[in-house]
């Protein structure tokens, strides 16, 4: 009979080493089941297309983060800034080459009164257009052209920020999320341990002061879920602006935090950022437009051709007459026009020049500073995952087995407890930095990085 005690005993301190410790996944890596697989109802009731969803601004919403990204492209106010902004260089550059308006008028001679009354001896009307050198028509052409071609290179910069801030607000959600699932099982964790604590401190084995501390670890945990909340919905109203919804309409996330793919060859990104980010395409077309606005300063003494026909209605049958002449400036004073506004013209391009020289080297540092902050953050996510989060759960383990055969303190179990949830939570950080780093890198090399990663030439 004392044999079966003991082996019901023993059996009774083994069930609660096992209940100290953390749950497993079918794969045995993971302490918590991943967030990523926990689908929200709305998603799995209706899974989201990759495109744009078309939604009323109020309504429900399950997305991707690439349904995200092309919904924020088409309603994101920026993007019709942009568009508008495009829109005002076309409508400048049909105006500078429009012909001038013709003009209207009348002369009344001979007359006592003004406009003829009381007697005239003459009555003249006639229409004249003056249209200038035909040159200033093609340079204007090509200020105008070179106009739209930069708010069209502005607008892609737009749409690659808003593409990018789109992104990491998304893994910002995710991230939230996946801390939320995090606290829930660290609250988990404190509420067993906290009645582990209890049930011994019943039965005299454990001080006062563990039970205290267990409470403390459960209190800590519950606040910071409520912490969490306030995180969430600040990361889904920033989502819904961006999507041009109503900050509190309902939102859900279709896809999960995931350690991202290795990143390309750092020589072939700064090379496509060269040849591919709007900023320097549209400071290149703001340089050829200065070099016409140049050229057309300097013709400023070219002649303007005018055109015109009159009749004197009180000269009898005689005919209209065609009306031609020629306008040119003599240039005595050449010299306030090359040291004014040929001078102006031909320092701006200096200063055009100039830029685009140090916009060059900011592209590169800007493709370097990004890529550096991704490869950190990708290099501390996969850290965390095949080095910390072992750790952390196998000192755990240990350390709850050993609390369940009475050979270690509550101190300790507390301590691996809180590294644990430390570790989780490091990288979960880790995980929504390193993506959110990646959507910044596309930015700054204006290609997504699968192109090089498929090796697609550019």
């Amino acid at each position: 009979m004392r044999y079966l005690l003991s082996v019901f005993a023993l059996a009774t301190v083994a069930s609660a080493g096992l209940g100290q410790q953390p749950s497993q996944s079918a794969t045995g890596t993971s302490l918590v089941p991943p967030p990523e697989t926990v689908v929200p109802p709305e998603c799995a009731l209706a899974p989201p297309p990759a495109s744009a969803p078309v939604l009323r601004p109020g309504d429900s919403l399950c997305v991707s983060r690439a349904g995200a990204i092309a919904g924020a492209l088409i309603a994101n106010p920026q993007m019709q800034v942009a568009a508008a902004q495009a829109q005002q260089a076309r409508a400048a550059r049909v105006q500078g080459v429009a012909l001038p308006d013709p003009t209207f008028g009348a002369a009344w001679a001979g007359s006592t009164a003004p406009f003829g009354i009381g007697g005239l001896t003459s009555e003249v009307f006639g229409a004249s257009i003056t249209i200038p050198f035909f040159d200033k028509f093609r340079l204007n052409g090509r200020i105008g052209t070179a106009a739209i071609r930069q708010s069209e290179s502005d607008s892609v910069a737009v749409r690659h920020a808003i593409a990018s801030q789109t992104s990491q607000t998304y893994d910002s959600l995710l991230g939230a999320l996946r801390r939320r699932a995090n606290l829930h099982e660290a609250d988990s964790l404190a509420g067993d341990f906290l009645k582990k604590t209890q049930a011994r401190f019943d039965a005299g084995t454990v001080a006062r002061l563990d039970v205290v501390n267990a409470q403390v670890a459960v209190a800590q945990a519950q606040n910071d879920l409520i912490a969490n909340e306030r995180d969430i919905a600040n990361a889904r109203s920033s989502l819904n602006r961006l999507l041009g919804r109503r900050l509190g309409a309902p939102l859900a996330t279709a896809d999960s935090l995931a350690v991202p793919a290795p990143l390309p060859a750092l020589s072939a990104l700064e090379r496509a950022a060269l040849d591919n980010r709007p900023e320097l395409a549209s400071l290149l077309h703001r340089q050829q437009g200065a070099h016409a606005t140049t050229s057309l300063a300097r013709e400023f003494w070219l002649p303007d051709l005018t055109i015109g026909i009159s009749k004197d209605f009180l000269a009898g049958p005689t005919p209209g007459y065609l009306n031609t002449g020629v306008a040119f400036p003599i240039p005595i004073f050449y010299g306030n026009h090359a040291k004014g506004e040929i001078a102006q013209a031909r320092f701006r391009e200096d200063e055009l020049a100039a830029t685009y020289r140090d916009l060059q080297a900011a592209v590169g540092q800007d493709v370097r500073v990004a890529y550096a902050t991704a490869s950190t953050a990708l290099r501390q996510a996969v850290f965390i995952r095949d080095q910390l989060l072992p750790a952390s759960r196998q000192a755990y383990r240990i350390a709850a087995a050993s609390y369940g055969l009475g050979s270690s303190s509550a101190l300790e179990v507390n301590a691996a407890r809180v590294a644990l949830v430390s570790a989780e939570s490091q990288y979960t950080v880790a995980l929504a930095a390193a993506n959110g780093a990646r959507a910044d890198l596309e930015r700054a090399v204006a290609t997504p990085l699968t192109m090089f990663e498929t090796g697609a030439s550019q």
